[in-house]
């Protein structure tokens, strides 16, 4: 089946999600149900411990559900693959390396001679070079190719995370609040790029987010998360935006607002509500 007929190009069936503790086990998610069509960009939101980062890690096959499946087109989720890249919310740049070899890195193991691995022919090194190139031109960090995570400012190291995902052309970006430790200036300017950037791939987003601003202008579907533990999916919201986005018109946009209030209204009232009374 070619991948532009798959509607649920990420499905996620009954998963449950346990940890073994010294006190005893730990149920951190329980009855997620979510499906993600390819272009999407959805956004997980919920107060910390809700199980969002867990449940990022579930699809990206970083680790496995106590019960239930996990698919992306069609396939099993069953471990890591370059068709899922993530972006941490710390940058994990190895310090020691430049911009440019952090991102060929990734470039190598994808399309070098360890691709065959995944069942990729071995491209040359001047194709290895020139992709890693254009994956850091993508986000504007070509002058900045030869330095050290340490000559660099927050907001391009979190640039030289999403390019490096970027390199190895996933048909999932997965994103761990990527900009959730930046001034907010830079965390716009970043929210602007991508966006831009997604447009430009096509790729299908799946974001953590704690910003409701964040969530609301990216979206297309915002999945509102249940305070843990045994956090579930209380609440999807379509965000039926026009696109291109804009921040400056959005602030002044009627329906924006009304996606922002309805978020806040399940986040800080009815879950706040909920802990309150447990």
């Amino acid at each position: 089946m070619n991948d532009s007929s798959i509607t649920k190009y990420i499905d996620i069936q009954d998963v449950q999600q346990a940890f073994a503790t010294p006190k005893g086990e730990f149920l951190a998610l329980t009855d997620i149900n979510l499906s993600v069509q390819k272009g999407q960009f959805v956004t997980l939101i919920g107060h910390s411990g809700c199980g969002k980062s867990t449940l990022l890690n579930l699809i990206a096959g970083l680790t496995t559900p106590t019960q239930g499946s996990l698919l992306c087109a069609n396939k099993e989720i069953t471990g890591p693959g370059p068709e899922r890249a993530v972006v941490f919310k710390n940058q994990s740049l190895l310090p020691w390396l430049s911009c440019y070899e952090n991102v060929y890195l990734a470039v190598e193991r994808v399309f070098g001679p360890s691709g065959a691995v995944i069942g990729r022919a071995a491209e040359s090194k001047a194709s290895l070079k020139e992709r890693t190139m254009s994956a850091l031109e993508m986000v504007g960090l070509s002058h900045a190719a030869f330095k050290r995570p340490g000559e660099i400012s927050g907001g391009m190291k979190q640039r030289v995370g999403i390019a490096r995902a970027l390199s190895m052309e996933p048909q999932v970006l997965l994103l761990d609040e990527p900009f959730g430790a930046l001034d907010a200036l830079t965390r716009a300017k970043l929210q602007d790029e991508l966006l831009q950037i997604v447009a430009a791939t096509q790729s299908t987003v799946v974001m953590v987010t704690h910003d409701v601003d964040e969530a609301v202008l990216l979206s297309d579907v915002i999945v509102m998360m249940t305070n843990g533990p045994a956090a579930t999916i209380g609440e999807t919201l379509h965000v039926n935006l026009k696109r291109p986005r804009s921040r400056i018109d959005s602030a002044q946009d009627s329906a924006y607002q009304a996606y922002r209030s309805a978020v806040i209204d399940f986040l800080y009232n009815r879950q706040s509500h909920v802990e309150k009374t447990h």
